[in-house]
């Protein structure tokens, strides 16, 4: 019988190098005493490394820059599919993520129907921000991202440059479901993301 350690490492060593792991990804070898043990072992022996409180990854290796960790995005998006919850980026973290914006959030902010919490990863924080679920049920990649990224923007504080950007991306959205989370957006949201939809006349 291999002891909680033995499997774990070799559980890790065949997964990709880069994949995020948690400890109850390790309950069936173990007590969860026994695999907080045997992570914390692991990492001593550098097979692993923490990025955040309970979250480790077996590193990337570059010839360049060494050791490649997980950006925090990454172990945002890790944590909500481990928790089954829906997330949408909010304020400047959406404004990034549609290229409105160069700076890179140092916090993540994140609505979500779990449970909130604040999460460290380096110099940078996930804050999970629990909201009502009528918040979350915007469909497309780009449309929930407009709806916050003007929600930070502000009513009337929108250049055309901006609405420009949002338009265009807009448009690679699926018509069906773009024409869908305009519904959900507010009345002046609703009055830009339209001017995206291909039977609107400009």
């Amino acid at each position: 019988m291999l002891s909680t350690e033995r499997q774990i490492e070799r559980s890790i060593k065949a997964k990709p190098r880069g994949t995020l792991v948690f400890p109850e990804d390790f309950s069936s070898y173990g007590s969860s005493d026994a695999v907080r043990k045997a992570l914390t072992r692991l990492e001593d022996k550098r097979m692993l490394v923490r990025v955040a409180h309970g979250i480790y990854v077996r590193p990337k290796e570059s010839e360049l820059v060494g050791t490649v960790l997980p950006t925090a995005e990454e172990v945002a998006d890790a944590i909500a599919k481990r928790d089954r919850i829906r997330t949408v980026p909010s304020g400047s973290y959406a404004l990034n993520a549609l290229g409105l914006s160069t700076q890179v959030p140092m916090k993540i902010v994140l609505l979500t129907d779990g449970s909130p919490r604040e999460i460290k990863v380096g110099k940078r924080s996930i804050k999970f921000k629990k909201v009502a679920p009528k918040n979350l049920l915007a469909k497309g990649k780009v449309s929930r991202l407009a709806i916050q990224a003007l929600k930070e923007l502000g009513n009337g504080q929108v250049s055309a440059h901006e609405e420009e950007k949002i338009i265009e991306q807009l448009r690679t959205e699926d018509i069906a479901t773009l024409k869908h989370d305009i519904g959900l957006a507010p009345v002046w949201i609703q009055k830009i993301m339209s001017k995206a939809l291909p039977d609107v006349t400009q």
